[in-house]
């Protein structure tokens, strides 16, 4: 249990909160102080965000305590805890894309003019000089509409301030952003930090953990494990907290017996995207797609699904061409394809899980043209066991697991159709380090079951990790062939920073 002090700006103390039976915290607590920033790490389903939620006043906790700036407080609405000097940046900011970026900051609180009507001038005004003190260049007066997702979140930190928010706290704000992106937001962060404000930083990257923050506070099943200077510690230390036991080998690869070619491809092009693109995944191979982001990869992969267009080539499973732009004659041929983004493509998140698994196979489960959810739960069972599908119940809405439990549904969506080959993209991005070495494992096993695998992730890592062979992707052509031996870091990155007429 964390202890109590009075320097702390916000503090929780064995905080605890339950939905129905699943308890999602069962011991949460944090000390964040003034001219600090703290991150919070801890797996996928740890607490982290219903630790969060309770700050925000989105969820009230059944037990422990909160106190801010040393006076105990139970936050009824997100209303209430923004006015209490509260403020958390998503991953995603919403705002109102038809107003305009300063009407989004002073939303519901706009300066009036002595005859009651808006002072847009005024408005403006301060608007400008929240972005002069955040050091940035964002127009004022432009819409939100287009802006990308680093200047939203941006403006939601001007919003805060412009509210004297006491506490930011920043969920997955990196995810979606480039590297230069990140280091200006990071360059906020530390001024904001620097002004007296506390800072609570969540990510799963920690690279970034180790470069920004002062502090580190470890959750693991719901509960406080323990807070670290990140001065004196390290990777290895908090990632052994964070899952419980030492993860030696987060690449659990093993040596499969490779046999005949599953998928061909031969000149796939689509003109402006990618050109002549040529090759093919033998049974228990997993071979890698790697290049820059851009390159081409995911638009390559979703092509050979059937998802996207292609001008010219061939696509074949086990020899019979599969027609193109046809995802359904892809499925029937044995391909299963698990998309980068599995929110919004891959799963329906309002449905249960049982639902979610049995989607690709719904056909083969209806009876006279009828669905029961007792087939469906059949159908999922055996998938969500085999991938320990952390959820207490089959008929629980996908919208409410762990990044990394979502991540293990749409993979066992997929698996239930017995695919010959499996085409999964990012698998592993925005999970935590103990899922990865989950899934990298399952992987790993499936390949040696004799199933073909196409992996496209930008993690070189796991790249070089996972994969028995690595086919490197730039500007929309492969540029490069690589045996596993002969895979290293400065190879991949030299065929991923080079364009070649093709495979040398």
């Amino acid at each position: 249990m964390a202890t109590a002090h009075a320097d702390a700006v916000l503090e929780l103390r064995d905080v605890s909160k339950s939905f129905g039976q699943v308890a999602a915290l069962r011991s949460g607590s944090i000390r964040v102080t003034p001219r600090s920033i703290h991150a919070l790490v801890g797996e996928n389903g740890a607490g982290k965000s219903t630790l969060v939620k309770i700050v925000a006043g989105v969820h009230r906790r059944d037990g422990g305590e909160m106190l801010l700036e040393g006076e105990s407080v139970d936050f009824h609405s997100t209303a209430e805890s923004k006015a209490r000097g509260i403020a958390v940046i998503y991953q995603e900011p919403t705002l109102f894309p038809d107003l305009s970026v300063t009407e989004n900051i002073f939303m519901g609180r706009q300066p009036l003019t002595t005859g009651r009507r808006i002072d847009r001038s005024a408005m403006y005004d301060e608007a400008q000089a929240l972005f002069d003190r955040l050091g940035v260049h964002i127009d004022p007066r432009r819409p939100a509409e287009g802006l990308s997702i680093a200047d939203q979140q941006i403006i939601e930190i001007a919003k805060a301030i412009s509210l004297d928010a006491k506490v930011l706290i920043m969920d997955e704000p990196t995810a979606a952003l480039s590297g230069v992106e990140v280091e200006r937001l990071f360059t906020v962060a530390r001024s904001l930090r620097d002004e007296g404000r506390g800072l609570v930083f969540i990510s799963h990257r920690f690279d970034e953990v180790f470069a920004l923050c002062d502090q580190i506070t470890v959750m693991r099943d719901g509960q406080y494990i323990d807070t670290l200077t990140t001065a004196d510690t390290d990777v290895d230390q908090i990632v052994s907290l964070m899952v419980g036991r030492e993860v030696g080998d987060l690449f659990p690869k093993t040596a499969a017996e490779l046999g005949e070619p599953v998928l061909q491809v031969r000149d796939l092009t689509m003109t402006g995207v990618f050109h002549d693109i040529s090759f093919e995944v033998r049974a228990g191979e997993i071979v890698g797609l790697a290049g820059l982001v851009g390159a081409g990869r995911s638009e390559i992969a979703r092509a050979i699904f059937g998802v996207d267009r292609y001008e010219s080539g061939v696509v074949t499973m086990d020899g019979i061409a599969i027609p193109g732009h046809d995802p359904r004659s892809a499925i029937r041929s044995g391909m299963a394809f698990i998309p980068e983004d599995r929110r919004k493509q891959g799963l329906v998140t309002q449905a249960s899980v049982a639902h979610n698994v049995s989607a690709a196979v719904r056909s083969r489960l209806s009876r006279w043209g009828f669905l029961t959810s007792g087939a469906e739960s059949r159908a999922a069972g055996p998938w969500a066991g085999r991938l320990e599908v952390k959820t207490g119940a089959l008929d629980m809405d996908a919208a409410t697991m762990s990044g990394g439990n979502q991540q293990k549904v749409v993979i066992a969506k997929w698996l239930a159709t017995d695919p010959r080959l499996l085409i999964i993209d990012e698998p592993t991005r925005g999970i935590d380090v103990g899922t990865k070495a989950e899934v990298h494992r399952l992987l790993s096993q499936l390949a040696g079951e004799g199933m073909a695998i196409l992996m496209i992730s930008s993690e070189l890592p796991e790249v070089l990790g996972m994969a028995d062979r690595v086919l490197v992707v730039c500007e929309g052509r492969l540029t490069a062939d690589i045996p596993r031996a002969e895979a290293t870091p400065e190879n991949v990155m030299r065929a991923a920073t080079r364009t070649t007429e093709g495979v040398r």
